[in-house]
């Protein structure tokens, strides 16, 4: 039997052509309605901008999705915009699977299934600092990463990524091909293929662990000056919120972490001689003792420039591992949060007994609350930070009624953890970058 695909319906189709099993044309692929170049980029307050665009989201089905209800998909896997907002996308066509409007919010998301959502972007800023090049030939292009970018459009990021400004800066039709990963608050060296042979050798090479990866790292407290060794497995506990933690039935995973020096704090004095807050040398207040939900946090114990060696290479691990070692990256809004996980900060924590109350914490984070870090909490931050932190601002777009943000602070657009330096000796190549100012130090920062 003959199988033909036709434009005709399907009891026209077979009074045509008697015996024939009829095959539906595929659905139309919903294209952006506005792609613009060039990119609505402008800086303003040193920060790279990005004016508010139409763009569709198109997705195949996640095997996590797979048998679940349309709106609660949206509602549970992405946080930008409200559960309201979501819902009225889906009754008037924003969100359409393969190419036809939902038929109900209750629709459930099968295999194969694409997922296209058109909406009124609205990008959240980046630092204007440049893309800094370290090396570049006819197959390779290595750069410095600043703190901030993501690599790749991934949620509320799309022109204001890596390989979009870089896109931006080349020509619409370059193609970069990051053969590395960073997350987005991490700065430091990438490897970015200009073509697709040279992006799969490096890939592979990286794949292989014959690459050397070295980080730095600025971490809570007087880190252990002997080399420490940390292989603790890490599990994904929230992908929306992208959540790593601790446990037995995680990925295996190992970093050998150094101390490279110690900076204790120091005292602050008035007219009277001491006080009893101490300023650390990163130029924020601590206080001997404080309060966080009722309980007493750790006395500030200065900071630690620590060399990490990654063995695996798992999303967060140097982050995950030093929280669980007891010195998290001191400004890190997630592991070193104490609203988030309380005075003790993960510290040896593998078990799996708090991990709601966590993610919802965690959740209101940067909505209701500001994404604090421990050097950040309100104890500890100027009003002028408080003001600059990123939250909701309670203003809503006249275009698309989407709840605005206000603007990320100084302190919310990295953290202290740089990739310095990416070697293979098989391949005989090596690249580095200098150390970030805030690993120098303090009088040599200044």
């Amino acid at each position: 039997m003959s199988l033909v695909v036709v434009d005709l319906d399907v009891d026209e189709a077979v009074s045509v052509v008697p015996g024939t099993k009829v095959l539906q044309p595929p659905p139309e692929v919903v294209t952006t309605p506005c792609d613009p170049w060039p990119r609505p980029y402008y800086l303003k307050d040193g920060l790279r901008r990005v004016l508010p665009y139409h763009f569709t989201y198109n997705t195949y089905c996640k095997e996590r999705w797979r048998g679940r209800e349309l709106l609660d998909i949206f509602v549970s896997e992405f946080r930008d915009r409200p559960a309201e907002y979501y819902r009225d996308a889906i009754l008037r066509g924003a969100v359409v699977i393969n190419g036809k409007p939902a038929p109900a919010l209750t629709t459930i998301v099968k295999n194969g299934d694409l997922i296209s959502h058109t909406s009124h972007r609205h990008e959240p800023p980046v630092t204007a600092e440049p893309i800094g090049i370290v090396h570049e030939d006819e197959d390779l292009i290595v750069v410095n990463k600043p703190a901030g970018v993501p690599v790749h459009p991934a949620g509320r990021y799309n022109y204001n990524s890596l390989v979009e400004i870089m896109r931006a800066q080349r020509g619409l039709n370059w193609n970069p091909l990051p053969c590395n990963r960073l997350d987005r608050l991490t700065s430091g060296i990438m490897l970015i293929g200009k073509h697709p042979k040279a992006a799969e050798r490096l890939s592979n090479q990286i794949r292989s662990r014959t690459v050397t990866k070295e980080y730095i790292a600025r971490v809570k407290g007087k880190f252990p000056e002997e080399e420490v060794e940390c292989s603790q497995p890490i599990l994904l506990i929230s992908p929306k919120l992208g959540l790593n933690r601790v446990r037995a039935n995680g990925k295996q995973a190992k970093t050998v972490f150094k101390r490279l020096a110690y900076y204790p704090p120091t005292p602050t004095l008035d007219e009277k001689g001491p006080l009893n807050d101490v300023t650390n040398d990163d130029g924020f207040l601590y206080s001997d003792s404080q309060q966080v939900d009722g309980n007493n946090t750790h006395k500030n114990e200065g900071s630690s420039i620590v060399h990490c060696l990654p063995i695996t290479g798992r999303t967060h691990q140097i982050r995950v591992h030093l929280q669980f070692l007891g010195h998290p990256i001191s400004n890190d809004p997630i592991y070193c949060n104490q609203r988030v996980f309380g005075p003790n900060l993960g510290y040896q924590d593998d078990s799996a007994s708090a991990d709601e109350d966590i993610i919802t914490r965690l959740s209101r984070m940067g909505k209701d609350e500001v994404a604090e870090a421990i050097a950040y909490h309100d104890q500890m931050m100027s009003d002028y930070n408080k003001v600059k932190a990123e939250k909701m601002s309670g203003e809503f777009c006249d275009v698309c009624q989407t709840p605005l943000y206000s603007d990320p602070g100084v302190h919310e657009l990295g953290i202290y953890l740089h990739a310095k330096r990416y070697a293979c000796q098989d391949a005989n190549w090596d690249f580095q970058t200098p150390l970030p100012e805030w690993a120098l130090p303090p009088t040599a920062a200044r």
